[in-house]
């Protein structure tokens, strides 16, 4: 099944890389392989995050403003510093992003309130305190440390220091999920929660740690927005809900919960962002890349459907074998 859902998307990325390059050769030149894999990096980091929440049939939408207040926060720990600073970027906004996570995951798991209405509710009361700690100013450039830029430009062999923390982000959040009882439980979780009530796995603290990480995730990938454009608004982390969640999904985690890979969900957002750049460089309007990543949103959740709908029908017909 795992293969079933990723190889396509596999293919397709490279499809889309392949076709862009022959009819803009200077797609994948060494520069443009460097920004395409910054653009891949922010999203493909919380993907990792919101796999965990998506494969227990739960939804984080506030992972765009906790991507804001952890970039701002970061920003005010090392504004006029001089020297150093990535480390604490990276702890800050990893430290707000887990009190999100735990807002969140309290809300959703002891108070038994739908993940989706807490989330959108976390989304908007984060970008209010945003906005009023923010107001109109920008915390720019030439505020930052030399180290936290040089961070979300620099790269070794030829991949960005962005991307690599995505990747070991995933290597850690597959290994979790693949070899882990907790990790398991979240897609036991998903497929069947009062069954997973009955065999004794703690539900509530399963959806605290799905959503814990999930906010980790966001914090420290409001770190890399902050190292990446040198700075951080009010508007930071806007826009990013949807394409994470969107990543996950085309990615073949399935929204309908208990199904699904990190290593899907980094596809699925490498997919959609090459997708992006690729209309771009081929001077498509935005318009169009909206509505491309918006059709491919659509065929995965209509291909999950189908296969959920195949898998019920033999396990009812092997059910009306036994009997």
């Amino acid at each position: 099944m795992t293969t079933t859902r990723e190889f396509p998307v596999g293919l397709a990325l490279v499809v889309v890389l392949v076709g862009t390059t022959l009819a803009n050769n200077r797609f994948l030149s060494a520069q443009g392989r460097v920004d395409l894999m910054v653009a891949v990096a922010i999203t493909a980091l919380m993907a990792v995050g919101q796999t965990f929440v998506i494969v227990m049939k739960h939804v984080d939408l506030s992972v765009g403003s906790t991507l804001g207040l952890s970039a701002y926060f970061a920003a005010i720990a090392v504004r006029g510093t001089e020297g150093g600073g990535v480390f604490t970027v990276l702890l800050v906004g990893l430290v707000v992003g887990v009190a999100v996570g735990v807002l969140n995951g309290a809300l959703v798991a002891v108070l038994r309130l739908p993940a989706l209405v807490v989330t959108l509710g976390t989304l908007y009361v984060i970008k209010g305190i945003q906005a009023v700690l923010i107001g109109p100013r920008r915390i720019s450039v030439d505020q930052l440390p030399d180290a936290v830029v040089d961070f979300g430009r620099s790269t070794v062999l030829g991949v960005p220091y962005l991307m690599w923390m995505c990747l070991l982000a995933g290597l850690a959040g597959g290994w979790f999920l693949r070899t882990q009882r907790a990790g398991r439980d979240l897609y036991a979780i998903g497929s069947n929660t009062p069954a997973a009530r009955l065999v004794g796995i703690p539900v509530w603290r399963r959806e605290i740690l799905a959503f814990v990480v999930s906010g980790a995730t966001a914090g420290l990938a409001g770190a890399l927005y902050l190292a990446r454009f040198g700075g951080v608004d009010a508007n930071a982390g806007s826009g990013y809900e949807l394409p994470v969640v969107a990543a996950c999904v085309v990615g073949g985690v399935a929204i309908t919960g208990g199904v699904g890979t990190v290593l899907g969900a980094l596809l699925g957002a490498a997919l959609l962002k090459t997708i992006g750049v690729s209309l771009s460089a081929l001077s498509v309007p935005e318009f169009w890349q909206q509505a491309v990543n918006g059709a491919l949103l659509l065929l995965a959740i209509a291909v999950d459907k189908v296969i959920n709908d195949r898998r019920t029908r033999q396990v009812t017909v092997l059910q009306e074998v036994r009997v």
